[in-house]
């Protein structure tokens, strides 16, 4: 089983490449971020010809969130929850669409997957770092309620946090970045000693392996990235983890989105 996430920054703007990754590379679960279109406007009927079945949660212009399964491969997707009952840093804003849950399922066998769009956090300090960090705190409430059903469970998505300072191209760089302030690292690390395993983390422990390159001073072409995009796995499925990687050249691509793909492969 092959779960994967990606921030495409715009449904709109890179749907031709987000077709062609889903049809080159057909990853069984994939959670997208930043979809920025409202419910009405989402592709499903896109997703529907290439065979995948969609759930989304959708906000104007901005955030945006969905999950797609491989319905031709005999997954099912039924939605558990979608938000955390946090609203966004400015006064009657409500809540942003940054959170989908649901149960995917094939051959009566079910996993928990959790979508996620962390809060960026900039400008640091301000009431959108102080939105990231109580929406963290959020984030880990609903995860030890997973944690207690005893189900397997995937949390994908863009974390908007740097974990390490081998997770970026340069340490000085990002220093004053709320992605890698010493609050957000911190709560990161309480998921990690809650139990959770970071895939990609795992098998390349030396760190070096970027999902993000900004569009700004050649970034891309430089390669100053870093890892901000991550896959949290429940102790059964750690254990059954068996690859896990970035799609690299699919940032390369014509009208790419500035993240790319993160996967991971389950044993069945």
């Amino acid at each position: 089983m092959k779960i994967a996430t990606y921030n495409i920054n715009g449904t709109k703007a890179r749907l031709p490449r987000l077709k062609e990754w889903l049809s080159e590379t057909r990853p069984a679960v994939a959670c997208l971020q930043e979809t920025k279109c409202q419910d009405h406007d989402f592709p499903a009927q896109e997703f529907a010809e290439l065979g995948y079945q969609a759930i989304w949660h959708g906000q104007k212009s901005f955030n945006g969130v969905a999950i797609l399964v491989d319905s031709k491969a005999g997954y099912s997707v039924q939605e558990v929850r979608r938000g955390l009952g946090i609203d966004g840093p400015k006064d009657g804003e409500g809540e942003q669409a940054r959170y989908l849950e649901a149960d995917i399922t094939k051959d009566d066998r079910a996993v928990r997957i959790v979508c996620i769009y962390l809060p960026n956090g900039n400008p640091h300090p301000g009431p959108k770092f102080d939105y990231k960090i109580a929406w963290m705190g959020k984030l880990r409430s609903r995860l030890s309620a997973i944690w207690a059903e005893e189900v397997p469970a995937a949390v994908l998505g863009d974390y908007n946090v740097i974990p390490e300072d081998d997770d970026v191209y340069a340490v000085k760089a990002m220093a004053d970045d709320a992605l890698m302030q010493p609050e957000s690292r911190s709560a990161y690390a309480r998921l990690i000693a809650d139990g959770w395993t970071d895939a990609l983390r795992t098998h390349n422990p030396r760190g070096g392996v970027w999902t993000y390159w900004d569009y700004q001073a050649g970034a891309w072409q430089r390669d100053h990235g870093f890892r901000i995009d991550h896959i949290l796995l429940s102790p059964e499925l750690a254990d059954r983890l068996q690859a896990v990687g970035v799609d690299r050249d699919h940032r390369g691509r014509e009208k790419a989105s500035d993240h790319a793909p993160t996967w991971a492969v389950l044993r069945a």
